[in-house]
Protein backbone atom coordinates (compact mmCIF):
# COMPACT_ATOMS: atom_id res chain seq x y z
CA UNK A 1 0.00 0.00 0.00
CA UNK A 2 1.25 3.55 -0.68
CA UNK A 3 0.14 6.77 0.81
CA UNK A 4 0.88 10.64 0.54
CA UNK A 5 2.81 12.39 3.58
CA UNK A 6 3.70 15.39 3.87
CA UNK A 7 6.83 16.16 2.38
CA UNK A 8 7.50 19.65 2.31
CA UNK A 9 5.89 23.27 3.86
CA UNK A 10 6.47 26.70 3.44
CA UNK A 11 4.61 27.87 6.96
CA UNK A 12 3.49 31.49 6.57
CA UNK A 13 4.99 33.05 3.54
CA UNK A 14 3.94 36.54 2.40
CA UNK A 15 2.51 36.77 -1.01
CA UNK A 16 4.91 39.62 -2.89
CA UNK A 17 3.03 40.04 -5.98
CA UNK A 18 -0.22 38.36 -8.16
CA UNK A 19 0.07 38.98 -11.93
CA UNK A 20 -2.88 37.45 -13.24
CA UNK A 21 -1.84 37.73 -17.12
CA UNK A 22 1.04 35.40 -16.58
CA UNK A 23 1.19 31.43 -17.05
CA UNK A 24 -0.14 30.15 -14.06
CA UNK A 25 1.75 28.83 -11.31
CA UNK A 26 3.73 30.31 -8.10
CA UNK A 27 6.96 32.14 -8.44
CA UNK A 28 9.05 31.03 -5.01
CA UNK A 29 13.06 32.65 -3.90
CA UNK A 30 15.15 30.08 -5.20
CA UNK A 31 16.54 30.04 -2.00
CA UNK A 32 13.03 29.22 0.03
CA UNK A 33 12.52 26.66 -2.75
CA UNK A 34 16.10 24.93 -1.98
CA UNK A 35 15.05 24.98 2.08
CA UNK A 36 11.37 23.62 2.03
CA UNK A 37 13.27 20.81 -0.80
CA UNK A 38 10.99 22.28 -3.55
CA UNK A 39 11.97 21.87 -7.15
CA UNK A 40 10.64 23.75 -10.13
CA UNK A 41 7.31 22.28 -11.29
CA UNK A 42 6.66 20.49 -8.59
CA UNK A 43 2.86 20.25 -7.50
CA UNK A 44 1.89 22.28 -4.39
CA UNK A 45 -1.12 23.21 -2.55
CA UNK A 46 -1.27 26.98 -1.47
CA UNK A 47 -3.71 27.55 1.36
CA UNK A 48 -4.61 31.09 2.21
CA UNK A 49 -4.58 32.14 5.46
CA UNK A 50 -6.17 35.21 5.16
CA UNK A 51 -9.15 34.15 3.05
CA UNK A 52 -9.31 30.45 3.56
CA UNK A 53 -8.68 29.80 -0.44
CA UNK A 54 -6.95 26.62 -0.93
CA UNK A 55 -5.72 25.75 -4.44
CA UNK A 56 -3.18 23.53 -6.47
CA UNK A 57 -0.52 24.63 -8.84
CA UNK A 58 2.77 24.22 -9.74
CA UNK A 59 6.77 25.86 -8.56
CA UNK A 60 8.45 28.39 -10.92
CA UNK A 61 11.97 28.97 -9.54
CA UNK A 62 11.71 33.06 -8.72
CA UNK A 63 14.76 35.21 -8.16
CA UNK A 64 17.06 34.12 -5.56
CA UNK A 65 17.41 36.53 -1.91
CA UNK A 66 13.93 38.45 -2.40
CA UNK A 67 11.56 36.50 -0.80
CA UNK A 68 9.30 37.00 -3.74
CA UNK A 69 6.43 34.38 -3.45
CA UNK A 70 3.74 35.51 -6.16
CA UNK A 71 0.51 33.89 -7.70
CA UNK A 72 0.31 34.03 -11.32
CA UNK A 73 -2.73 33.54 -13.89
CA UNK A 74 -5.90 32.57 -12.37
CA UNK A 75 -4.34 31.71 -8.96
CA UNK A 76 -3.61 35.69 -8.80
CA UNK A 77 -7.34 36.24 -7.83
CA UNK A 78 -7.18 33.80 -4.62
CA UNK A 79 -5.24 36.23 -2.64
CA UNK A 80 -4.03 39.58 -2.29
CA UNK A 81 0.23 41.29 -1.78
CA UNK A 82 0.33 40.99 2.11
CA UNK A 83 -1.43 37.77 2.55
CA UNK A 84 -0.31 35.33 4.33
CA UNK A 85 -0.26 31.32 2.52
CA UNK A 86 1.16 28.05 3.50
CA UNK A 87 2.34 26.10 1.02
CA UNK A 88 2.56 22.36 0.89
CA UNK A 89 3.83 19.44 -1.00
CA UNK A 90 3.11 15.54 -0.85
CA UNK A 91 5.05 12.65 -1.91
CA UNK A 92 3.71 8.88 -1.77
CA UNK A 93 5.35 6.39 -0.37
CA UNK A 94 4.83 2.93 0.82
CA UNK A 95 3.40 2.70 4.41
CA UNK A 96 6.27 1.43 6.08
CA UNK A 97 8.78 4.21 4.96
CA UNK A 98 5.98 7.11 5.20
CA UNK A 99 6.16 5.75 8.96
CA UNK A 100 10.01 6.96 8.99
CA UNK A 101 9.59 9.42 7.06
CA UNK A 102 10.36 13.32 8.06
CA UNK A 103 9.27 16.13 6.21
CA UNK A 104 10.76 19.63 5.30
CA UNK A 105 9.66 22.54 6.82
CA UNK A 106 10.73 26.15 7.09
CA UNK A 107 9.51 29.17 8.87
CA UNK A 108 10.31 32.27 7.25
CA UNK A 109 10.54 35.84 8.50
CA UNK A 110 7.45 38.32 8.15
CA UNK A 111 9.68 39.38 4.86
CA UNK A 112 9.92 35.70 3.63
CA UNK A 113 13.88 35.60 4.06
CA UNK A 114 14.91 32.05 6.03
CA UNK A 115 15.98 33.02 9.79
Amino acid sequence: MRIEVLKSKIHRAKITQAELHYVGSISIDEDLMEAANLIEGEKVTVVNVNNGERLETYVIKGDRGTGMVCLNGPAARKAQVGDIVIIISYASMKFEKAKQFKPTIIFPTPDNKLP
